[in-house]
C-alpha cells in the first residue's frame, strides 16, 4: 500500500463546460446511469465535454462485491427498468453520438444475467441512430454461452468483457462468483461466434501484480482471440476498497503497449488514465472496424 499523493500524470481538471452540462442534463432527463459517475472515472470531464458517455444498464446496484469498484453493491431483486432501452436510444440521439458504449452492473438475480436487456438496448439504439457504432462491455453471465450469444445476436460492433487483473490477484480483488478462467471462457465464446464484432478486454495495473504476470495475462487474452486491449492505472475509490500498491509510470505503459502490439493485438490503448471505455480506445476501435469491414467487402 502506498500513501503518497497521486503523481502529476494522474491529475485531471475538474469537470466543467457547456457540453459537459448538456450531457449531464440529458442523462438526468432520461433517468439513466453512467459508469462515468458511478465508478468515479477520472476522465468524466474530458469525455462528457466531447459528447461521449458510457451508459450503465440495469440500474446502479450490482450483485457482486469486487474490491476495486465504487458501484453500489446489493440485491436489486429482479427489478428492471423496461424504459431503459428506449431512453438510452433517445439520449444517444439527443447527444448526437456516433459511437456509444454500453456497460452494465452484474445481475446474478436475473435468469439471463441481463443479456436480453442489453440486446434490446442495442436494437433500440440502432433503430433511432442508423450507422452508430455500439460497444457492449458486459458481465461474464456466469459463463453461460447462450447469454453471450443473446448479446451478439443484437450485433454490437465490439463485445467487451474485462478480465480486470492477473490470475493470482483475482480472489483478492474480484467477487467470489467471478473467476479468471470464466472471464477467459466468455471471451473465447464471443470470439467463436461468427460475426464482424471485435472482442475486447481490460487490465488494471497497480494492484500488486508483477510485470511477468501482466504479460502472462496479455498472452492468455490473445490465446482466446481478444483483439482490443486497454491497460490503465487502478485508482482507489475509497478507504474501503483495495489499496493501490504502486503508481505505474507512463513509460511502463508505453512498454506494455509495444509488447501487446508484438503479441498481435490489433489495438492496444495503454496509459495511466486509460479506462476500458475511454474514448482513446474508441478512436482505435473505429479505425480497426473500418479496416475489418473494408477487408470483408473485398473478399
Amino acid at each position: 500500500m502506498i500513501r503518497e499523493l497521486k503523481p502529476e500524470w494522474l491529475k485531471v481538471r475538474a469537470p466543467s463546460g457547456e457540453r459537459y452540462a448538456l450531457v449531464k442534463q440529458t442523462l438526468r432527463d432520461t433517468d439513466l446511469h453512467t459508469v462515468c459517475e458511478e465508478a468515479r472515472c477520472p476522465n468524466v470531464g474530458e469525455c462528457w465535454d466531447s459528447g461521449t458517455a458510457t451508459f450503465m444498464l440495469l440500474g446502479d446496484v450490482c450483485t457482486r462485491g469486487c474490491r476495486f469498484c465504487a458501484v453500489t453493491k446489493g440485491n436489486p431483486r429482479t427489478v428492471v427498468d423496461l424504459r431503459e432501452p428506449d431512453n438510452t436510444a433517445i439520449a444517444a440521439e439527443r447527444m448526437g453520438l456516433d459511437y456509444v458504449v454500453l456497460t452494465m452492473v452484474d445481475r446474478d438475480d436475473l435468469v439471463d444475467g441481463g443479456a436480453g436487456h442489453v440486446a434490446r438496448t442495442i436494437r433500440a439504439i440502432r433503430g433511432r441512430c442508423p450507422g452508430i457504432r455500439v460497444e457492449a462491455l458486459v458481465s461474464d453471465f456466469r459463463g453461460v454461452a447462450a447469454d453471450v450469444r443473446t448479446v451478439l445476436d443484437a450485433e454490437p460492433d465490439v463485445f467487451g468483457h474485462n478480465v480486470e487483473t492477473v490470475r493470482r490477484l483475482v480472489p483478492e480483488v474480484r467477487d467470489a462468483r467471478s473467476s479468471y478462467d470464466q472471464s477467459l471462457a466468455v471471451l473465447a465464446i464471443a470470439r467463436s461466434i461468427p460475426g464482424e464484432h471485435l472482442t475486447k478486454s481490460s487490465i488494471m495495473l497497480g494492484l500488486g501484480e508483477t510485470l511477468e504476470e501482466v504479460l502472462e495475462t496479455m498472452r492468455d487474452l490473445r490465446d482466446v482471440g481478444v483483439e482490443v486491449l486497454t491497460l490503465g492505472q487502478y485508482l482507489r475509490p475509497s478507504e474501503k476498497h483495495h489499496a493501490v500498491a504502486r503508481w505505474v509510470t507512463p513509460a511502463e505503459f508505453d512498454e506494455l503497449r509495444v509488447a501487446g502490439e508484438r503479441m498481435g493485438f490489433g489495438i492496444v490503448a495503454s496509459g495511466p488514465l486509460v479506462r476500458s471505455s475511454y474514448r482513446a480506445a474508441e478512436h482505435f476501435v473505429r479505425r480497426r472496424l473500418a479496416v475489418v469491414r473494408a477487408g470483408l467487402q473485398e473478399s
